[in-house]
């Protein structure tokens, strides 16, 4: 019966450190993506440009407020 509670004990340690550990991770991702964007505005500007069409930098904010929304 002993090796039972070990065994469960081995198991509850284990899932509780993976949500443990996910948090963590998140956490860590969301600061380092507010920190380091993956576009930044002048992405923007040149992919607004590449489209044919020249931006305003209302636009651009716009654009880069709705990324910021997403993280």
């Amino acid at each position: 019966m002993e090796l039972f509670f070990d065994i469960l004990y081995v198991v509850i340690g284990l899932i509780v450190g993976a949500v443990i550990g996910f948090f963590i991770a998140r956490k860590v991702m969301k600061k380092y993506m507010k920190e380091n964007p993956p576009i930044n505005e002048q992405m923007i500007k040149v992919m607004m440009q590449q489209m044919g069409r020249t931006p305003s930098q209302k636009q651009i904010n716009q654009m880069m407020k709705a990324m910021n929304k997403q993280l």
